[in-house]
């Protein structure tokens, strides 16, 4: 579903970057995401569409009362979309920051969004025009609402929330009384309790007509980040970093149930229009919705396929089977063919930095970060092997050509083990900060490092004696041989640097990027070469240095990427918390039989 231009699949639906909220006939729930809003039908809980159009995460969805639109706010936009068919309609700009939250009025006519500008704006939510900027606000704007009437507006912010006339926007009340920032707020039905959640672990229940507070709620351990009143008005919901949610009778502030599922911060909860159902999304290191019974506490459903952050990527030797490193400490592997999740490996307790296929398919080797630890997987069962510590911290894996070496670059030192047994073999010494990126040359008998320090140290795999030291302009993030081990190209804050192997020397110099350049890689014929750090990935051609093309589809930086055996597809991760998959088109590469006697690649 809405797959970028040139993308053949898509794997994992991204983060769950934003709150969670039912249209108004209930037929439809609506995520907020990294790459765009996911629609899901209430009844069978099958994706329904994904609407994508934001070049960034998503923060906040509403839908109008009528259910006809829904908006969407995130990077410095606001997005209109028609509800029923998922045409884009409108894109309202004026913020200068990200837009943390949109609210329709109760007549539909009017929109207000809040943003990390300090601003509040009203736009018409039917032409999509700019009505009105609120003034006198000076902090970030986490949460925006209309009252029930329509007649007041209020937000949270740092420490207070303002109550204003929605129509003059006269001030009536600003509320004090939390000592930390105001997350979220909420109006009861009948609009005359406004509830609001904050840094400081409490609910405050506040009565709207005199400012008065009626309440407050206790119960949470950590931050709290979402409030919502049930229809009818009885009971209220929060979530909390510290993982549950709890509902509260919404007139005496008793407790009465804490609803336990969640491995992570509770970002989002809403209830549906019946009241019977209330769905929480949490969003890095565990991105889940879970829809609960609010009668029983019971947990009902959950909506699985979301995916945090990538940072490293591995196609398997056969080219089946791809593996991806991420920021909630896990590793996923998937069927490249069908897309389907195969295996989930747990074991890391920091981010999965890298991960590296041995040459014969049957190991997966995988670096923890901050965890200091290198796992070893069965490829095909997805079973822990064996774990290799005695090192710092790792940044990345990868195999020797044989494969009866791993090599490991952590902070200053680079490290090489026996991949069979595990045994720790050699401490190559002479980065002085971390090292991102370590490879093989395609003989074996070099070896390379790049990192923090701007320099690349090229090592005798066999000896570990240092060979030659290149000084970079920039930080190398990402270091790869070419096919015939004749150049090296390095990533960094940019550009692209190509190196002669031999000599050291200087080659190129390529321009494109906006932004840092977190990973090249050459594709199996040695013909082009392929980098990624904005939120694009570039074709070069190795050669000549001329970029070929331009892949367009993440919403956010891309840490990774990395070509099938057979160079017909690339598949790309980065922070959207997706992989995707391109089919390559440029002349240079092509399938196994497009290659003549002498193991050149020609085009049919």
């Amino acid at each position: 579903m809405g797959l970028p231009e040139g993308a053949i699949a898509r794997l994992g639906k991204g983060g769950i970057t934003g709150n969670v909220v039912y249209s108004p006939d209930d037929t439809c729930l609506a995520v907020a995401c990294s790459i765009g809003i996911w629609l899901y039908d209430v009844k069978t809980y099958q994706e329904l569409s994904l609407l994508t159009g934001h070049t960034s995460r998503i923060l906040s969805i509403a839908f109008s009362s009528d259910g006809q639109t829904l908006a969407s706010g995130g990077d410095t936009t606001i997005h209109l979309w028609d509800a029923k068919t998922g045409e884009h309609k409108h894109t309202l700009k004026g913020h200068t920051d990200m837009v943390n939250s949109v609210a329709f009025s109760p007549d539909g006519q009017t929109l207000v969004s809040g943003s990390y500008d300090n601003t509040i704006v009203l736009w018409d939510a039917e032409i999509g025009e700019h009505k009105h900027t609120l003034k006198g606000y000076t902090d970030k704007v986490f949460d925006v609402a209309f009252s029930p009437d329509g007649q007041i507006l209020t937000s949270g912010g740092d420490k207070t929330i303002v109550l204003s006339d929605a129509k003059t926007d006269e001030h009536k009340h600003t509320l004090k009384g939390h000592t930390d920032e105001v997350y979220s707020v909420s109006f009861s039905p009948d609009g005359q309790t406004l509830a609001s959640g904050s840094y400081d672990n409490t609910i405050v229940l506040w009565d709207v007509e005199t400012g008065e507070h009626k309440h407050t709620l206790k119960g949470h351990t950590h931050s709290i980040y979402s409030v919502s009143f049930s229809p009818d008005g009885q009971t209220l919901a929060s979530g909390s970093f510290d993982t549950t949610i709890l509902i509260w009778d919404a007139e005496t502030g008793e407790h009465k149930h804490t609803l336990k599922g969640h491995t992570h911060s509770v970002n989002s909860v809403s209830f549906s229009p019946d009241g019977q159902t209330l769905a929480s999304g949490s969003s890095s290191w565990a991105p889940i919705i879970l829809l609960w019974d609010v009668e029983t506490g019971e947990h009902k459903h959950t909506l699985k396929g979301y995916t945090d952050e990538v940072y490293d990527i591995a196609f398997s030797p056969d080219g089946q089977t791809l593996a991806s490193g991420s920021y909630d400490n896990t590793i996923l592997l998937w069927d490249v063919e069908t897309g389907v999740h195969k295996y989930t490996l747990n074991g890391h307790t920091s981010k999965v930095r890298s991960v590296s296929f041995s040459p014969d398919g049957q190991t997966l080797a995988s670096g923890g970060g901050w965890d200091t630890i290198i796992h070893l997987w069965g490829a095909e069962t997805g079973k822990h092997k064996q774990t290799l510590k005695g090192t710092d911290r790792v940044y990345s894996v990868s195999f020797s050509p044989d494969g009866q070496t791993l090599v490991s670059g952590g902070n200053k030192t680079v490290h090489l083990w026996d991949a069979e047994t595990g045994e720790h073999k050699q401490t190559l010494k002479g980065h002085t900060d971390r090292i991102h990126s370590v490879s093989f040359s395609p003989d074996g008998q070099t070896l390379v490092s790049g990192g923090y320090n701007k320099t690349i140290h090229l090592w005798d795999a066999e000896t570990g004696e240092l060979k030659q030291t290149l000084k970079s302009l920039d930080i190398v993030y990402s270091v790869s041989f070419s096919l015939d081990g004749q150049t090296l190209a390095s990533g960094g804050n940019k550009t692209i640097l190509l190196w002669d192997a031999e000599t050291g020397e200087h080659k190129q110099t390529l321009k494109g990027h906006t932004d840092r350049v977190c990973t090249v890689a050459f594709s199996p014929d040695g013909q082009t070469l392929a980098s990624g750090g904005d939120t694009t990935i570039h074709l070069w051609d190795a050669e000549t240095g001329k970029q070929e093309q331009t892949l367009k589809g993440h919403t956010d930086r891309v840490y990774t990427v990395s070509f099938s055996p057979d160079g017909q597809t690339l598949a790309s991760g980065g922070f959207d918390g997706t992989v995707l998959l391109w089919r390559i088109t440029t002349a240079t590469i092509t399938d196994p039989q497009s290659v003549d006697a002498n193991g050149k690649y020609y085009t049919k």
